[in-house]
């Protein structure tokens, strides 16, 4: 990719073996992948005479999705913003209802699908599990709660948490809320011990 982007002028796959040393088997395979995701195209030779015409590659202009990213810097930006208005735990709650509600209508068997708690509550731990929360069921003092190993927002969690927090407390509600389960989420204790956060589970209209 760095020789297509130096070139003005489109490349045979010969002329790019000899300028980085390696076989013409090893570029055209690296020039079909670059082809195939889009970062590169094939050029039609203006060449005329015998034989067939060398095939010739160019780098498609556009920004590399492979370069330097940084979503950590983005993510401190919005929850920054979040947190400077008025009310952020409750607009976060409601930024995570959003996300639990995409994230439940796409998983398998969609709305409505879990009826009874303890079945919501095992889907809820499944979705937490694919996020990366290493979610695990819990009783404490007869109450249902699902326990949060981990935290797949850390860093901000712990500079942020009257934004994080909420949003994750937001996804459990609006997952639930979409599967029509009995059970909701009515709290989220983050950090009650240094590798474990809470969610307290509660039927539907028990809220307290």
């Amino acid at each position: 990719m760095r020789v297509l982007t130096a070139k003005t002028e489109p490349v045979s796959i010969l002329q790019i073996a000899e300028e980085i040393g390696v076989h013409a088997n090893t570029v055209r395979m690296h020039l079909d992948a670059l082809v195939a995701q889009g970062r590169a195209e094939r050029v039609a030779s203006d060449r005329h005479g015998p034989g067939r015409p060398p095939l010739l590659f160019r780098a498609v202009p556009k920004m590399d999705p492979t370069g330097p990213q940084n979503y950590r810097l983005l993510a401190e930006i919005l929850t920054g913003a979040l947190a400077a208005r008025r009310d952020p735990a409750r607009q976060a709650v409601e930024a995570g209802r959003a996300w639990g509600r995409q994230l439940a209508l796409s998983a398998p068997a969609g709305r409505g699908a879990r009826k009874t708690s303890a079945e919501a509550t095992a889907r809820l731990v499944a979705l937490l599990r694919d996020l990366d929360f290493a979610p695990e069921r819990r009783s404490l003092e007869r109450q249902p709660h699902i326990g949060l190993r981990h935290c797949p927002f850390l860093e901000l969690a712990e500079t942020r948490a009257q934004v994080v927090c909420p949003v994750h407390l937001g996804l459990m509600q609006g997952a639930l809320e979409t599967w029509e389960a009995p059970v909701t989420v009515d709290r989220l204790d983050a950090f009650v011990e240094p590798d474990l956060c809470l969610a307290r589970l509660a039927p539907v209209g028990d809220r307290r």
